[in-house]
């Protein structure tokens, strides 16, 4: 089974409304020799840049590279499609916290948040917090939506997500400078609002 035009389309919409508000959240040229990052671009570090044959001065890289990038290794790679799909608000929030802390961590907030909310594992079954994004979490995310409703799960998950996001932020002792700037940017950047679109 095939999904339909309208779906694609939906989903597109959504993905190019994801990359779009991360590109405006981390805005253009950076290179604060306080942050272990470096030349920063759109939001894309050298690093990741250059992993993607990136070859030119960071301070001239396309947008569009930068979205091509987004798209690779923060929505594809890490299996956040389907969640995408499901809840255009929760995979807003697994994006940026994907590009602010890494895939990885995100997938894992978003899963110890599913766990959190399965009661004791009595609503659906416990899922691994790998910090990998497959059929078990999606289907674990799923069962959430039915038992809570399609808005109550998405605020929910937010809101856990946002949780461990603040509290990695806390534990950055050492990259305090920046602490004002990811509460303010994003902490609550997803407004909850937005779960019932």
């Amino acid at each position: 089974m095939t999904m339909s035009n309208k779906k694609k389309g939906s989903l597109v919409a959504a993905v190019v409304a994801i990359i779009a508000s991360t590109v405006a959240i981390e805005g253009g040229y950076v290179n604060n020799p306080k942050d272990p990052g470096g030349e920063t671009n759109h939001g894309i570090t050298v690093e990741v840049a250059r992993k993607h044959d990136y070859t030119g001065p960071m301070k001239e890289m396309p947008r569009e590279f930068a979205e091509h990038i987004y798209f690779k290794d923060y929505i594809e790679e890490p299996g956040y499609l389907p969640i995408v799909e499901l809840s255009h608000a929760v995979g807003e929030e697994l994006v940026d916290s994907a590009v602010n802390a890494g895939p990885g961590r995100s997938s894992r907030w978003f899963q110890t948040a599913l766990n959190s909310l399965n009661r004791g594992g009595k609503d659906f079954p416990t899922i691994l917090v790998d910090g990998r994004v497959g059929a078990g979490t999606v289907n674990s995310y799923k069962s959430l939506e039915k038992i809570r409703g399609k808005v109550l799960a998405c605020q929910l998950v937010i809101k856990l997500m946002d949780a461990q996001q603040a509290a990695h932020y806390m534990s950055l002792t050492h990259l305090n400078t920046f602490t004002p700037g990811w509460v303010a940017n994003r902490i609550g950047n997803v407004p909850l609002d937005r779960c019932s679109e």
